[in-house]
């Protein structure tokens, strides 16, 4: 670290300068004049400087009017000021203390006594510059360390999101493709929506896997049965969306939260005639009218073991068809729009 010290001496009496370096030569000290208040401001201007000796009594621009320039530009305005003047009356002592100088010497001074306060503001001034320094290390340090444990946290949460899809594949038809491309999907359209942020286009692409994550708990003989379920089997299958909902609800961190949001509420339709808390419209979450569209689309196009696959050209007329009933209007109009990219994204 650079020991030395930066010491401009203003006043418009030459001798004055003079007599003052004189005094102060001893210490590691290097020095800058200037003989009025205008040539201060320039020289304070295009160099950094430790401390401010400032006369008041000068023409034109006095000592007082230079401070005030100096404590209000933001280069400048943390440079300790001490006025070394003969004015010793109570109110100009009072003034330069209001203006924000750190110490206030009246002529005649004794040598030891300047040394000693001239010392001491540097000492304090290079101590408040460390500190301020150490601190805004520490900042970073801190945030930086938040950013790293954040993001091991959310990291933590993606692989479980996926150990417990793989679970959910196991138990049931549904293969890890269908949960990559729902995932793919949810992000795209969900970035066509302007009312949803880039942090939530992320949250609910990595929590959409978790869609049918109830299904697990659902009877094997069931979930894979090649034909049409019975009405007791129905209600039985409805099921994988609460017992998800008490598989998840508990969690405090923000994408199993999500999760257990879509896999609730996924089988809701906008008309009310949904499943299993009969939400109607913006009651459902954006999270959940997002993946059951795209939920629909990618089930619709691939072969289950009780139906064969569709034609994207179909699955995406029964979408458009069902806009404002089965699923929210504005999504169904983005995705209209942009057929030829969920196409895309789909055979990819």
């Amino acid at each position: 670290m650079d020991l030395s010290y930066n010491i401009l001496i203003v006043d418009d009496i030459s001798d004055n300068i003079k007599v003052a370096m004189n005094i102060l030569k001893e210490n590691n000290y290097n020095f800058s004049f200037a003989l009025n208040g205008k040539r201060a401001l320039e020289i304070a201007k295009s160099k950094h400087f430790d401390l401010i000796l400032l006369d008041i009594m000068m023409p034109e621009l006095n000592g007082f009017d230079v401070s005030k320039v100096l404590k209000g530009n933001s280069n400048t305005k943390d440079i300790p000021i001490i006025f070394l003047t003969a004015k010793a009356d109570i109110d100009s002592i009072t003034e330069g203390f209001n203006l924000g100088a750190v110490d206030y010497i009246t002529k005649p001074f004794h040598p030891a006594e300047l040394i000693a306060r001239v010392s001491t503001h540097l000492e304090l001034y290079r101590a408040k510059k460390i500190l301020e320094q150490n601190n805004l290390d520490l900042n970073i340090k801190l945030k930086y360390s938040e950013q790293r444990l954040l993001t091991e946290l959310e990291v933590t949460q993606k692989e479980i999101i996926y150990i417990l899809t793989e679970v959910m594949e196991s138990a049931s038809d549904e293969t890890g493709q269908h949960i990559r491309r729902v995932a793919n999907l949810t992000e795209f359209l969900a970035s066509l929506h302007e009312s949803i942020s880039d942090e939530d286009v992320l949250i609910v692409k990595h929590a959409s896997p978790l869609h049918d994550i109830g299904k697990i708990t659902i009877d094997k003989n069931i979930l894979n049965k090649p034909s049409r379920f019975t009405e007791e089997e129905f209600c039985a299958m409805k099921e994988h969306t609460t017992n998800a909902h008490k598989l998840l609800r508990y969690s405090k961190r923000k994408l199993i939260q999500a999760g257990d949001v879509i896999a609730h509420q996924h089988h809701e339709k906008w008309n009310g005639n949904g499943y299993p808390q009969g939400l109607e419209g913006e009651e459902i979450h954006i999270y959940a009218r997002v993946v059951a569209l795209v939920d629909v689309l990618d089930a619709l196009t691939h072969k289950r073991v009780y139906k064969d696959s569709w034609s994207f050209d179909d699955a995406a007329k029964y979408i458009i068809e069902h806009k404002g009933t089965q699923f929210d209007p504005y999504l169904v109009e983005l995705f209209e729009n942009n057929l030829h990219r969920f196409k895309e994204i789909m055979e990819h």
